[in-house]
């Protein structure tokens, strides 16, 4: 796409077609300016969900592009549905982990999300859970320097063995974010209603400095 064509990054227009990425291969790295039409700060939902918290905090964050990432047909129609007429906003249905290992370019992202991510509580379950030493090893290469990923979940034994994933990690520092301001998720609005606390985690990337 000539740059010329390239929308400015601080006015995304309404999106006339259909906001849905529609993959021409499964081995070709994303073009984060073509999808868009626009080169801005590219932020990453994993497991977007319905995308009510993606599109409210697109609608919040005009001058970024927001990708959101959910692999259940369902979620991704009404993710779809939501981000139909938000300029900044694209959904693409796959696994999370392929997305980060595989379709992103590395240096590409700014931030991810990921937010309340399937516990897998019983022991035996354990290793389907997402956040594992490789994934953060793949979120690193695709991060800006001093780009952030945000976690949050309901369960301690997942916060606390994600945070012994993240110390071991020489590529991220580990700090306490501040998310008073980020739009409330579909679990977090339940979790606050039930009274269960809430444990966020940031991550942001501070190696290799380049």
């Amino acid at each position: 796409m000539p740059a010329g064509e390239i929308q400015s990054a601080h006015r995304p227009e309404s999106f006339r077609g259909s906001p849905l990425i529609e993959l021409e291969s499964l081995v070709e790295r994303l073009n984060p300016a073509k999808i868009f039409e626009r080169d801005a700060p590219l932020h990453v939902d994993l497991g977007c969900g319905d995308g009510l918290f993606l599109c409210a905090l697109a609608q919040r964050t005009p001058e970024k592009n927001f990708l959101g990432v959910e692999r259940l047909l369902g979620r991704v129609r009404s993710a779809v549905l939501k981000a139909a007429k938000i300029g900044n906003v694209r959904v693409l249905r796959m696994e999370s982990s392929y997305v980060v290992r595989y379709l992103l370019p590395p240096r590409s992202v700014e931030t991810f999300y990921l937010l309340f991510p399937d516990p897998w509580p019983k022991r035996r379950h354990w290793p389907r859970r997402i956040i594992t030493p490789d994934l953060l090893k793949a979120i690193s290469q695709t991060l800006f320097q001093n780009g952030t990923i945000l976690i949050a979940t309901d369960h301690l034994n997942y916060f606390e063995k994600v945070k012994e994933i993240a110390r071991a990690n020489v590529d991220f520092a580990i700090s306490d974010p501040t998310v008073a301001d980020l739009p409330l998720t579909k679990f977090e609005r339940k979790f606050r209603v039930q009274g269960v606390p809430i444990h966020w985690l940031e991550l942001r990337k501070i190696w290799p400095v380049k």
